[in-house]
C-alpha cells in the first residue's frame, strides 16, 4: 500500500502540532516544517512514538524570500509525494500599523501570503500530475472583517480566505482531483494570545477561546471531505454570517474599540 504523507507548516506547536496529531491518527506520515530544529525534532519524536508513523523535519523560515521554493525542493529531494499540504504557519502583530516595524510587517506578508501562495502553487501542480491531493489553508475569523490594531493580520487572512475559495473552485472546475479547504478559527489557545513578541498581549474571555485540538479535528475533517470552507464552532458560523450583513465601517469602528481595549492601547 502506498504511504501517505502530509506536510504541515508551523508544525512544532499550537494548532500546527495538533494538525500533525490528527493526520497521524488517520495514518499519514508527517513532514514537519517550522523555524526551530530542536522543537521540530521533539515534536517528530512524540508523533513517531504515539502513532507509529514516519516523520521528516525541515527547518525553514517562511518569512524569508524564496522559502517556499527551497522547501518544495527539499521535499522533492527526499522523494516524498505530499498528499495533504497544510499551510498553517502565520505571523501576527498587534498595535497601531504605523508603529509596528516595517520589517515585521514585511515578514508577516511573506509568511502569511507569499509563502502560502507559492506553496499552494507548487504542490497543487505536483498533486495534479498525480491526479489528486488536498490543500488546507489556515485563515481566521479575522478574514471576514477589517480589524483595526491588527490591520495587516486581518487583511492577510482575508487574502487567504478569498484566494482559497477561488482556488478551490478552479481546481474542481478543471477536474484536477485536488481539493482546497480554508479553515477560519476564532481565538484559539495558542501562543498567539500570549506572545509579547507580537505586540500587546490580547486579553480574551476564556469562554471565547477554542481548544487547538478541536480546531484541528474540525479542519482535517473538512479537508478530507473536500469542503471548501470550515468555520469551527456554531457560534462563530452565526457570528460571521451576521457580520456580513452589517456596514463594514461600522463593524471596523466597533471592533477597533474592542481590540484597543483588549490590548490596553490608548484610543
Amino acid at each position: 500500500m502506498k504511504e501517505k504523507y502530509a506536510l504541515v507548516t508551523g508544525a512544532s506547536e499550537g494548532i500546527g502540532f495538533e494538525f500533525c496529531k490528527v493526520l497521524a491518527s488517520n495514518g499519514y506520515n508527517i513532514v514537519l516544517v517550522a523555524r526551530t530544529q530542536q522543537k521540530l525534532e521533539n515534536a517528530a519524536s512524540e508523533l513517531e512514538n504515539s502513532f507509529s508513523i514516519k516523520t521528516a523535519v525541515i527547518a525553514c523560515d517562511l518569512a524569508s524570500p524564496d522559502a517556499a521554493q527551497v522547501l518544495f525542493d527539499k521535499v522533492t529531494s527526499l522523494n516524498i509525494a505530499v498528499d495533504i499540504l497544510v499551510n498553517n504557519a502565520g505571523l501576527l502583530f498587534n498595535g497601531y500599523f504605523k508603529q509596528i516595524a516595517l520589517k515585521d510587517q514585511e515578514n508577516l506578508l511573506h509568511c502569511n501570503i507569499v509563502a502560502l501562495t507559492a506553496l499552494s502553487h507548487l504542490f497543487a501542480n505536483e498533486m495534479a500530475t498525480r491526479g489528486g491531493g488536498r490543500i488546507l489553508n489556515v485563515a481566521s475569523t479575522a478574514a471576514w472583517m477589517a480589524i483595526p490594531n491588527q490591520a495587516l493580520y486581518a487583511a492577510s487572512k482575508a487574502f487567504v480566505l478569498s484566494f482559497s475559495q477561488a482556488f478551490a473552485n478552479e481546481m474542481k472546475a478543471a477536474n484536477t482531483g485536488v481539493s482546497v479547504t480554508v479553515v477560519c478559527p476564532s481565538y484559539t489557545a495558542t501562543k498567539m494570545l500570549d506572545n509579547p513578541a507580537q505586540g500587546r498581549v490580547m486579553k480574551i474571555p476564556a469562554f471565547l477561546i477554542l481548544a487547538p485540538d478541536y480546531v484541528a479535528q474540525k479542519a482535517v475533517n473538512a479537508c478530507l471531505a473536500g469542503r471548501p470552507t470550515c468555520i469551527p464552532g456554531l457560534s462563530n458560523q452565526i457570528g460571521m454570517a451576521l457580520i456580513q450583513m452589517l456596514p463594514k465601517m461600522w463593524v471596523a469602528k466597533v471592533i477597533g474599540r474592542l481590540y484597543r481595549r483588549a490590548q490596553k492601547l490608548n484610543p
